[in-house]
């Protein structure tokens, strides 16, 4: 029976409240991370309700990393950009025995006395994040981000349980649960280390939901008479970036540790798991050291054949050298650890039946030829449409409308038609062809010689504009946060905007009364369109949506032109002019800007007080000017980006194609045959050091 809180004195209450969290978490620690408990979940949260009442009583008792922390207070208006202290990297991807072998192939060349020792482990479908603590306190939990800088997601990371709110230390440990004995006895570098935590650790790993938590909030949304949530990945990913953390709290989600970040004199892979699985992390139990490639293959068909009995998705696992220094010494290529890798299962197929073909019109006027399907279950997703590409594709398949369909599905790829099954065509099946007119405007629809796509003659039909909006807002334009395509749809729906300027003249009191919206969730939303009224001239140009314009051409012409006047008023002389920009783009970028009403557009966006600002001009500008370079194979100590990013700092230019005007070949390792062409025409090729020396 529960001592009454008033007979409790600060001093007994304080006592009480420390064996309660440590009650609580030692069996938050044998649940998540051993997987076992010693009591029931309403014992536990009979402890956990006499912590709360203790705390509400005493509240300057109450520590961040009390188990009552959990969930916070009111919800938050934005997250916080955080940069990391070591960029979060994603994984290059192998899909067959042959392509491991070339990885290490590949590594075997770039230094061939390192130990191919590996470390694989399940490649859990979640969603990246960064664990930050301070004197064994977590203190921020952020997400990828673009992998330099993230989002502080800390207060919804905190909902997850299996994440610890702080570390645990082994030395005052009065149980320590036999498993984690024997790991202590049998490493004695996981036992040295978990001694000696700095003040600073940084853990990551996968925030996920089970295939348990995924089908209950399912019949949660069918109860509701609500949409059903694609997958579990998606709720995990959209749950950890809701602004209110009951949200998230509501989700059950769970989290694995893989990755230890801080040095604590750990050796191996192997190890970093050990020592977060001792700290209170719950790790993948499937894992397996392999001496070989051959050992990897065999764990990779075991957890293939136990793949549809784990409680939560994968879509592989991670093959990593096990050794830290050898993991180090290959560094980085691009966006990806050279020495480590995800050995994906191959991509997942499905049949069902196509029972009709719909054309979707792009941004840019393309027609799309889009399979509407019975909905069928393929790589983890319940999908109903898939992507036939174009007229060729679909001639070349032969598909009919009312045959059986194979589809495929990799990763997050966008399901495909990849077949049909002949035999099972019904008598009525009927065959496809591209509409001549506009399905959305009734305009003419064109296919222009050399192209196989076909496109709506109305460069100003609803359809377009309406992809057009969701492009101006997207991260890689305007970047506009929380203007999505479903909220873009109501404010076009409602009449509120029927082009990008007009979001600029958006008021609180228009967004306020629509449905789902209320004052704070619009004040938010004008804010952050007002916030992008000023806006780097690269980023305008791309957001402007003009065919074949893509990120590195709108950065080539907002270096080579400055303003908006200069561009607007370039010829295709003058554009064919520049590296890379051939006729028809030049052709495509003059015709824009000489439509009367996308000069009215842009009209109205000056009137709306957007301009765009000169590029960032380094003082090192002339260093390399009107020199021009052509990047291949990996470089080592810089990636891909920040290399093209630095010779354009220094008025250089790059080209993804070798040419007479060419002026270095930057060759890194596993050149492609871009190297060659350079020999044939006599282009001088350096190599990452030389390249290197021309940015000092």
């Amino acid at each position: 029976m529960l001592t009454p809180l008033i007979m409790l004195s600060k001093i007994e209450a304080r006592d009480r409240i420390k064996k309660l969290r440590n009650e609580i978490d030692y069996h938050r620690y044998l649940y998540h991370v051993l997987d076992r408990s010693e009591i029931s979940d309403a014992a536990n949260d009979s402890l956990k309700h006499e912590l709360e009442r203790l705390e509400g009583e005493f509240p300057d008792l109450v520590r961040p990393d009390s188990p009552t922390q959990r969930v916070g207070g009111a919800p938050l208006a934005r997250f916080k950009k955080v940069p990391h202290r070591a960029r979060m990297l994603s994984l290059n991807d192998a899909f067959s025995f042959e392509e491991m072998r070339e990885w290490e192939e590949r590594l075997r060349r770039l230094d061939p006395h390192i130990a191919f020792d590996y470390f694989a482990e399940l490649k859990v479908d979640g969603f990246a994040i960064s664990l930050e603590y301070e004197n064994g306190i977590l203190v921020r939990g952020s997400t990828r981000g673009d992998g330099s800088i993230g989002e502080d997601v800390t207060d919804n990371v905190k909902t997850v349980e299996s994440v610890p709110l702080s570390l645990v230390d082994t030395a005052e440990l009065k149980r320590v649960p036999h498993e984690i004995s024997e790991i202590l006895k049998q490493y004695p570098r996981v036992a040295k280390a978990v001694l000696n935590i700095p003040g600073r650790l940084e853990m990551r790993g996968e925030i996920y939901m089970t295939k348990a938590a995924f089908d209950a909030a399912n019949r949660e949304q069918k109860k509701k008479g609500e949409q059903l949530y694609v997958n579990p990945r998606n709720i995990a990913a959209g749950s950890i970036r809701q602004l209110d953390s009951k949200i998230a709290a509501s989700r059950k989600l769970d989290f694995l540790a893989y990755d230890l970040l801080t040095d604590l004199g750990q050796e191996t892979h192997e190890e970093e798991h050990l020592i977060a699985k001792v700290l209170g992390f719950k790790t993948v139990d499937l894992t397996e050291r392999c001496k070989s490639l051959d050992d990897v293959v065999l764990f990779w068909r075991l957890v293939e054949k136990r793949r549809d009995k784990l409680p939560y998705m994968i879509d592989g696992i991670v093959v990593q050298l096990n050794r830290g220094a050898d993991f180090e010494k290959l560094g980085i290529a691009g966006k990806a650890p050279r020495g480590a890798i995800a050995f994906k299962f191959e991509a997942e197929e499905a049949t069902t039946i196509l029972r009709d073909i719909i054309v979707q019109v792009g941004r840019t006027g393309v027609l799309t030829p889009v399979a509407v399907m019975d909905p069928v279950a393929v790589g983890g997703v319940t999908v109903s449409r898939a992507t036939l590409h174009n007229q060729d594709e679909i001639d070349r398949l032969g598909v009919k409308i009312g045959d059986t369909v194979i589809i495929k599905r990799a990763g997050d790829v966008i399901p495909a038609v990849t077949g049909v099954l002949l035999r099972l065509r019904p008598k009525n099946a009927k065959s496809f062809k591209m509409p001549l007119m506009c399905p959305m405007c009734g305009s003419g629809v064109l296919r222009k010689s050399g192209e196989v796509a076909y496109r709506c003659a109305n460069p100003h039909c609803a359809a377009v504009q309406r992809e057009k909006l969701y492009h101006f807002a997207s991260r890689k334009a305007f970047d506009i946060q929380g203007l999505g395509p479903k909220i873009i749809d109501v404010l076009i729906d409602q009449g509120l905007i029927r082009d990008a300027a007009d979001l600029f003249a958006l008021k609180k009191e228009d967004v306020a009364v629509l449905e789902r919206f209320g004052e704070k969730s619009a004040d938010n939303l004008i804010t952050a369109i007002s916030e992008k009224r000023i806006i780097s001239f690269s980023r305008f140009i791309h957001a402007l949506g003009i065919a074949y314009v893509g990120e590195e051409t709108a950065l080539d012409l907002a270096k080579r032109f400055g303003s908006l006047e200069k561009l607007s008023g370039a010829s295709a002389g003058a554009l064919e002019a520049m590296r890379d920009i051939g006729g028809v783009v030049a052709k495509s970028i003059v015709g824009w800007f000489s439509d009367a009403r996308n000069k009215i557009f842009l009209k109205k966006l000056r009137n709306a007080g957007v301009s765009a600002e000169h590029e960032k001009v380094s003082h090192q500008k002339q260093a390399l000017a009107n020199k021009v370079f052509v990047l291949t194979g990996s470089l080592e100590s810089i990636s891909r980006g920040e290399a093209k990013a630095k010779i354009r700092d220094r008025g250089g230019e790059v080209s993804e194609s070798v040419s007479k005007k060419t002026d270095y070949v930057v060759a890194g390792t596993d050149p492609g045959s871009k190297l060659d062409k350079a020999r044939g025409l006599g282009v001088l090729i350096i190599d990452e050091k030389e390249f290197l020396r021309l940015l000092a």
